[in-house]
């Protein structure tokens, strides 16, 4: 500093303050980059379908679709006729509820005609339909068991035999509970996300004071006494395949033994892939998301498992092989491009990246309708030549190692031994969205009621939630399903289990969804 009190600046404080700019300036891109995407998620389509879908590998895209041996097409076959509109309103399919009819007819007197006083006959009937709603009845069914005894030995005899009836056993010794009233009751809280306070409103509106308490007892003893066993069934099925898809999300637990009401559990959920024989899906409650919980429910598996990029699962035995999954890829691309200004898309990093995998998503429809040996073939011929070259790009490209396309493309270099798994084996898929749709009606649900009170209902839940998703993935009628099952299962034994399973052929054709007719 002078005498005049200026400061004086060297030519390293100038690189400081140069280098220092440079730092918030790329700071301050990175936040505008966050608020892009949280705008866009916030405001913008929650879909992921990319506006590049259909759009391919712009680069390699001659020869990647080069086909020497197929023939020209004719000039009809380049025609493509439009789908007409059909007119009018379309016709529900209603031919599966009962009709009732109601006739309106002229009286005799009013059947005279009014120019010449003949009698008129019946030309045509204009029918019109309506749905009627008839609201649910409740009727106390009194089973009475009745006892029998001898009267000659009572007289006669030191000793009077007294021989009962035989009769079903009820669920709850004691309870009010019947099948269809708890098959109800369950569809309402697993099925449809009604919380049991909401239930308890509804039922005493109706007249009938049934209690919360009482409800979630009646849930907490059915899965315990009767659904257990299915549900153990279910578990055994389902590792002794070869490849199953696995995901967890987190409950609220509040009154668990050593823990903080506000401390998260997690819900595992591991579900049978595509190719299996039987759908399966099956929910465990677990206190935290440690890799010794998939370990321990996966001890007797050994095969592929579909999975995220969560590192838990890269710990699981080497019996167990880890398959990535391309969709957590692609929407890390997708996000990157989202938070890219408009007028910068085009041609981005982002773009690019997003361009590739979505060609690796095409191409898996075109296999769509292959058998396993076929759709192995054609990935390694087109699709691991698609993938290979998406790693080269990614390998020469410098993208900013924080930015959203940074991250994106280290996650794709991260997970490249399983990514690149998929192609190993037909059976297996390129994303693992079939375990996040089956995880959906739990994080659905837990939007209504958000939290368990007890570990042991949380055990519950896992129970019957596995039971209701399978018997949907099975086509089954949930509510009928589990009426049928709390009528059999009191009166059965363990050898009965197997003719109850969701994918029995012996269960009754009333418990059975038959497909919807497909309208034209």
């Amino acid at each position: 500093m002078n005498t005049e009190g200026d400061i004086i600046y060297t030519q390293e404080d100038a690189k400081r303050f140069k280098h220092e700019a440079e730092r918030l300036a790329y700071e301050v891109e990175l936040m505008r980059e966050e608020i892009r995407l949280l705008r866009a998620m916030r405001f913008g389509a929650s879909s992921e379908k990319s506006v590049l879908s259909g759009q391919g590998i712009l680069f390699n895209e001659v020869e990647l679709f080069f086909s020497p041996m197929s023939s020209e097409p004719k000039i009809d076959d380049c025609i493509v006729a439009r789908k007409t509109r059909p007119k009018g309103k379309r016709d529900l399919d209603l031919s599966g509820l009962p009709v009732r009819r109601i006739d309106y007819k002229l009286s005799d007197d009013e059947l005279t005609c009014p120019v010449c006083s003949s009698r008129m006959h019946e030309m045509d009937v204009d029918i019109r339909r309506e749905i009627e709603y008839i609201p649910a009845s409740y009727t106390v069914v009194e089973h009475a068991t009745h006892i029998y005894a001898c009267r000659s030995c009572q007289k006669n005899s030191e000793y009077t035999p007294i021989v009962k009836a035989s009769s079903p056993r009820p669920l709850f010794l004691g309870s009010l509970a019947s099948g269809s009233l708890l098959s109800q009751v369950i569809c309402d809280k697993y099925l449809y996300h009604l919380p049991l306070y909401r239930q308890q409103a509804a039922f005493c509106s109706d007249g009938i004071d049934l209690s919360r308490q009482t409800l979630a007892n009646w849930v907490i003893k059915a899965s315990e006494e009767w659904l257990y066993g299915i549900y153990d069934k279910m578990k055994t099925s389902l590792i002794a395949g070869d490849c199953i898809h696995v995901d967890e999300t987190t409950l609220e637990v509040l009154k668990e033994p050593g823990r903080k009401a506000a401390q998260k559990g997690y819900m595992w959920l591991y579900r049978t892939s595509g190719q299996a024989k039987h759908s399966i899906v099956c929910y465990e409650y677990r206190r935290s998301r440690s890799h010794d919980h998939p370990k321990a429910f996966l001890s007797n598996f050994s095969g592929y498992c579909h999975a995220d990029g969560y590192t838990a699962y890269h710990k699981l035995p080497e019996r167990i092989c880890i398959v990535g999954c391309w969709a957590h890829v692609r929407r890390k691309f997708d996000e990157a491009l989202r938070a890219t200004p408009a007028n910068r898309q085009k041609g981005s990093l982002a773009e690019m990246g997003l361009a590739w995998i979505n060609s690796l998503f095409e191409l898996e429809h075109q296999y769509a309708e292959m058998s396993v040996d076929d759709r192995h073939k054609a990935r390694n011929k087109m699709s691991v030549p698609v993938a290979e070259a998406l790693y080269a790009w990614a390998q020469n490209t410098n993208a900013l190692p924080a930015s959203l396309v940074g991250k994106a493309i280290h996650y794709l270099n991260e997970q490249r031994p399983y990514l690149m798994r998929v192609f190993e084996d037909g059976r297996l898929e390129l994303s693992n969205n079939r375990a996040e749709r089956s995880i959906k009606p739990f994080v659905i649900g837990r939007k209504n009621w958000l939290f368990s009170n007890t570990p042991k209902g949380a055990d519950a839940s896992a129970i019957i939630f596995s039971i209701v998703e399978t018997a949907k993935e099975n086509r089954l009628s949930v509510y009928e399903y589990l009426k049928y099952l709390f009528e059999q299962l009191p009166n059965a034994t363990s050898s009965d289990i197997e003719r109850l399973l969701p994918w029995s052929e012996s269960l009754p054709m009333h418990v059975k969804v038959l497909p919807t007719q497909q309208s034209s």
